[in-house]
């Protein structure tokens, strides 16, 4: 089963300005793929698609087998809670709070008990690399470091899916190469990751590339093997 599926999806806002055009699109569990285009191509209108947090015009999109029409926002809700993380160009921390808690807000809604979601936390920033950072506050924290703690925070209840809109737009290339590494390891791990993006070079280093131009898939079947990320440096 695949966990994306876009099937003649069209959005149109204000009833006349089509920001996407009849869309088919199928993503496997366990791709590594960008989604990538200018600005006003339709990619950021795709993300809020598949990530739930807005429907289509027409058309269907499946998260996870579960078609998005068919659910109330409460069972959207839920589905997002259980299926998908999120990862933006801003970090959205919280100032003053330490990462550990702010990778365990991520677990704040799902009734989880506060040891459980530090417990939880903890094993996150572990596995992005933050481990020695527990109880630092993002401005004692670099960009790079700032933006892998929301990249815990994203997959701190182990969705399947992680969306990655610019994640590396407000960094310079070593700690954009940093957070891109920690995508690859969680990709490698199991995870499937969605990085969508207007930087060429991002998009090379996924193995799948999604090209989307004018509200319309001008490409995207071609797949490769995963690149290799240069050591230090940017891809």
């Amino acid at each position: 089963m695949s966990i994306v599926e876009l099937q003649g999806v069209t959005k149109v806002y204000g009833g006349r300005v089509e920001a996407l055009r009849g869309l088919d699109l199928t993503v496997e569990y366990g791709e590594l793929l960008a989604i990538v285009g200018p600005s006003g191509s339709g990619k950021s209108t795709m993300l809020q698609l598949i990530g739930t947090l807005d429907r289509p015009t027409s058309g269907t999109v499946r998260i996870a087998g579960y078609d998005v029409a068919e659910l109330s926002d409460r069972e959207l809700s839920a589905l997002r809670a259980r299926h998908l993380g999120f990862v933006f160009q801003q970090f959205h921390l919280a100032t003053g709070v330490s990462a550990l808690d702010n990778v365990a807000d991520g677990l704040l809604y799902t009734g989880t008990a506060l040891r459980e979601r530090r417990e939880r936390a903890e094993a996150a920033l572990q596995r992005v690399g933050l481990g020695h950072r527990l109880g630092h506050k993002p401005n004692q924290m670099s960009g790079g470091e700032q933006q892998r703690v929301a990249v815990a925070r994203a997959v701190v209840g182990d969705p399947p899916l992680l969306l990655a809109d610019e994640p590396t737009g407000n960094l310079d290339s070593h700690s954009g190469a940093e957070v891109l590494r920690v995508l690859n390891d969680l990709h490698a791990a199991g995870t499937t990751v969605a990085v969508i993006t207007h930087d060429t070079e991002i998009a090379e280093w996924c193995p799948r590339q999604v090209r989307v131009r004018d509200g319309q898939i001008i490409a995207g079947d071609g797949r490769r093997p995963p690149a290799e990320i240069a050591k230090g440096a940017r891809p």
